[in-house]
C-alpha cells in the first residue's frame, strides 16, 4: 500500500519514567494493527530498559521491528530533520508513554531541547492530539500544577492507573488495559480488555 493512502503515522515517545512496558506495549499494537509508528526515545530509557524489561532499547526495537504490517521509524533525541519536529510536516497524533515528570515539566515550559520535546510543542502549536501517560506517585503541588497547565493547553493526561473491573490476572492485563483505552482515543480499534458492561 502507498503512503499517499495511508493515515498519518502516530508518534511515539518512550521516557525514563517506570512503566516501559506501556509504550512497548503500544507500538506493538499500533504496528500491528496496521499502523506506521514514529518512534523516538530519551536518554534515560536505557537504563529504565534492563531493569524493567530484561533488554536493551536496541533489543526491544529490533523485536518491534519485526512485528508489522505497520512501519517502524526510530528518530534519534536530537534528530531535527525528523518530520516530527515541523508543523508543516503532514503529523499525526503523539503519545509520551510513559511520561516522567521532568518531561511534563519541560513541555509546559516549552523548552524543546530534544526531539521528544519539540514534538510535544509541535502538536501544541498546531494543535494535534497530544497524549501524555505519567507514571509517578505520589504527585507534588509543581507535577500538578504541570499537569494542569497542559492539560488546560489541550493535552489529554492519561495516568498509568489501569482499572480491576476486569478481574486482571498478570501484569499483561493491566498493560493491556491502559494500552487500549489510548487506543480509544487514537481511533485504532482494538480489543484488549474486556470494557465495562461486557461479560
Amino acid at each position: 500500500m502507498s503512503h499517499d493512502t495511508k493515515e498519518s503515522a502516530i508518534g511515539v515517545a518512550w521516557t525514563g519514567a517506570s512503566g516501559l512496558a506501556y509504550g512497548v506495549r503500544l507500538v506493538d499494537i499500533l504496528l500491528n494493527a496496521g499502523r506506521d509508528v514514529n518512534l523516538v526515545v530519551s536518554s534515560a530509557v536505557s537504563q529504565t530498559a534492563p531493569v524493567e524489561l530484561d533488554l536493551t532499547v536496541e533489543g526491544i526495537v529490533e523485536r518491534l521491528g519485526s512485528m508489522g504490517p505497520g512501519e517502524l521509524r526510530v528518530y534519534g533525541r536530537t534528530e531535527f530533520t525528523s518530520p516530527m519536529a515541523s508543523g508543516s510536516a503532514q503529523g499525526g497524533s503523539l503519545v509520551i508513554i510513559p511520561c516522567s515528570m521532568g518531561t511534563v515539566g519541560r513541555i509546559a515550559a516549552g523548552t524543546s531541547e530534544t526531539l521528544l520535546l519539540r514534538a510535544a510543542d509541535v502538536c501544541l502549536k498546531e494543535r494535534r492530539q497530544l497524549i501524555i501517560v505519567p507514571r509517578e506517585t505520589p504527585l507534588a503541588t509543581h507535577h500538578l500544577e504541570n499537569l494542569t497547565k497542559l492539560s488546560s493547553m489541550g493535552v489529554l493526561v492519561m495516568p498509568a492507573s489501569p482499572g480491576f473491573y476486569h478481574r486482571p490476572t498478570s501484569p499483561g492485563d493491566l498493560v493491556d488495559f491502559m494500552v487500549q483505552r489510548v487506543c480509544d482515543h487514537l481511533g485504532v480499534d482494538v480489543d484488549l480488555a474486556p470494557r465495562w458492561g461486557e461479560e
